[in-house]
């Protein structure tokens, strides 16, 4: 990938400056650990190559996700979680933290990083994480995220593809909807962030494993958008 002067300049600022690349999203009550989106995102393809509604609209790759500073801590994160003492680091990050997003961007693309991150989780029992991703399409990945849903710290939520809110039968996940006027079952709780300016304010329902669904309305022109269409040629 062709990189901007700024962009480089932003992540050589990273690997001299030794610490983790951690975010803390405008929304978010606690800091997260992200990746470049799609480029990690296994799970956004389908089985016959083409991307799923829910990524086409992806609120990741563009905005202020395109800002040099935003993205180059993504990309370093990719490299840098290879490191010997990632998990100490962010086990040492995480000593006053109670709660914890992973990917507010990307997926946990690799198994190496799956298990990385299961320790992490393991030795952090005092942090409640919250793991939204699509790995669980792949085999390979279900054992990992089979160990993380069983700790008590841990909620995985499985994303749905869809963006008119057909949700993942029996799972801890979640789906987007067209809006907060959209019709949901009694397993699903619809996020409220939206009253809120976008943030979560007191809500930590996310981090529940008490929530089955959490049901996010579409934000941005595009998801909405998709939404509309999908439904219009439904009817």
């Amino acid at each position: 990938m062709v990189q901007s002067p700024k962009l480089e300049a932003a992540i050589d600022k990273l690997k001299h400056r030794g610490t983790l690349g951690l975010s803390k999203a405008s929304k978010m009550p606690c800091q997260s650990w992200s990746l470049e989106a799609f480029n990690t995102c296994a799970g956004a393809m389908d089985n016959e190559g083409n991307e799923v509604d829910a990524c086409k609209g992806c609120y990741a790759r563009g905005g202020n996700y395109r800002f040099p500073n935003v993205a180059a801590v993504r990309i370093f994160n990719k490299q840098d979680w290879k490191r010997d003492e990632w998990v100490s680091d962010m086990i040492t990050a995480l000593d006053n933290d109670r709660y914890f997003r992973w990917f507010d961007s990307g997926d946990m693309y690799s198994l190496g990083l799956a298990f990385k991150m299961l320790e992490v989780m393991q030795r952090t029992p005092w942090c409640k994480h919250w793991l939204p991703t699509r790995q669980h399409k792949f085999e390979k990945f279900q054992a990992v995220i089979a160990q993380m849903e069983a700790l008590p710290n841990v909620v995985v939520r499985l994303s749905s593809d869809s963006v008119i809110g057909e949700t993942i039968a029996g799972a801890t996940s979640s789906v987007i909807i067209p809006d907060t006027s959209h019709a949901v079952d009694s397993n699903t709780e619809v996020c409220d962030a939206y009253d809120r300016s976008g943030k979560c304010g007191d809500c930590r329902r996310c981090w529940s494993k008490d929530v089955q669904v959490i049901a996010y309305p579409a934000h941005g022109k595009k998801a909405v958008k998709l939404s509309a269409d999908i439904i219009a040629r439904a009817a």
